[in-house]
Order: C-alpha cells, then structure tokens, then sequence
C-alpha cells in the first residue's frame, strides 16, 4: 500500500473508533496518526539493520507525541491509539489487525526475560487506559483490558481481564464490534466475590443467633 492508500485508511480507522472526530482534517493533529505513520518508517529501517537511524526517529516521535513505539515491535493493520500519551510497546511485541489501545498502556517486559520478552496481542484486542501487560505471552483475539488492569498471564480468546493482578473473565465466541470498544461495562469479579461473602456472612450469622437462642431456651 502507498502512502496515500495508508493515509486514507488511517483516516477511517479513526472517524471510526474517534466519535470527537467532526473532520477528516483533524485527523493529521492526532498523536496516534503520526506515532504509527513514524513508526512505519522506522520499523522499515530496523529491518534493514539501520538501528540508530530507526531508534533515533522513534525517540524523535516519543518526546513529541508521548507514544513510545520501539521500531522492532510487529504492529499490524488497524491500530489506533487514543489520545496515547504514557503509551509504551516494546522491542519484541506483536499487534495483531484491528487493535484499539487507550492511554497510558504498556505492553512491556518483566525484565527477566531474553529474546521473545513482550506481549502479543492477536486480532480484535482493546486495552484500556493504564493497563500493564507485562511479560512474553499471548492476549487472544476479541480480549477486552479493563482500565488499570496489570496482565501477567496468557489470556484465552473472547475474554475480559479486570484487576490487580488481571483476573480472566470469558466472554461469548464473539468478534468484539466495533461499539463494545468501551472501557465502562466490563463484568466485576470482586465485587460478585464480596457480595457472596456478604451473603454466606448474613447465613453464618442467622445459624449463630439460632444456636445462641436455643441455649438461651435450654437454660
């Protein structure tokens, strides 16, 4: 594809998933337009073995759009990174099509790791704003990240991932449309866990008061 066929289809991609979007124009002020655009440019010379070229225009992009892509990461067709100031993806990670991140994510090592030390993210991934996902396993396709999630784990296909550390909840073998893209109504495994302990509390209690009335009878 030609730059000018990339550019309209990066222009699509976020009138698409960018409802503040009112023009075709605004889309060349946006941080994530030019942070892939670069991107492109310098993966194309880490793969020619241009390191310091590559390196030098990615960290030339990172201090003017605070999207930090390091050049020898795999990204594919699709993504679109919104507002993505704090966003950071590493050497070694792989982006699969169609993948929405959010502000503030990190898609890093642990640093323990050597070769294959990032995530990779397959088809139909969002990750909301300031989730961490550390570490050289794999976020299968159609995943919801809830915001704030820390991933340290493999995640299976069509599920959601909310927490510290990130707890998998499964979701239907759906493709993930485009209008589920949000980072709002995503299930609450805590919460339905404090209040089955709530309820057992309430039973525990009642059982209580009934051994404690019954003594009360017998003297």
């Amino acid at each position: 594809m030609g730059l000018i066929g990339y550019i309209k289809e990066e222009i699509n991609i976020i009138k698409e998933r960018d409802p503040a979007i009112k023009t075709p124009l605004e889309v060349f002020l946006y941080p994530s337009f030019k942070a892939i655009l670069r991107y492109r440019l310098a993966h194309k010379l880490y793969c020619k073995k241009r390191y310091f070229l590559a390196r030098w225009i990615s960290q030339r992009c990172a201090r003017k759009t605070g999207i930090e892509i390091h050049p020898g990461a795999t990204i594919g067709k699709g993504l679109f990174i919104d507002h993505g100031h704090g966003v950071v993806i590493g050497e070694t990670a792989i982006i699969g099509d169609n993948v929405t991140l959010y502000q503030g994510v990190t898609l890093g090592g642990t640093g323990k790791e050597h070769g294959k030390r990032h995530p990779t993210l397959e088809d139909n991934v969002m990750v909301s704003a300031g989730a961490k996902v550390l570490g050289s396993f794999t976020v299968g396709a159609n995943s919801k990240i809830g915001a704030g999630s820390v991933v340290l784990a493999e995640v299976p296909p069509n599920s959601t991932v909310v927490g510290v550390p990130g707890r998998v909840v499964k979701r239907d073998n759906v493709k993930l449309p485009v209008e589920d893209m949000d980072q709002v109504h995503l299930p609450d495994p805590v919460g339905v866990d404090l209040e089955q302990l709530h309820h057992e509390y309430e039973l525990l209690f009642e059982e209580l008061q009934h051994h404690i009335e019954d003594d009360n009878k017998k003297k």
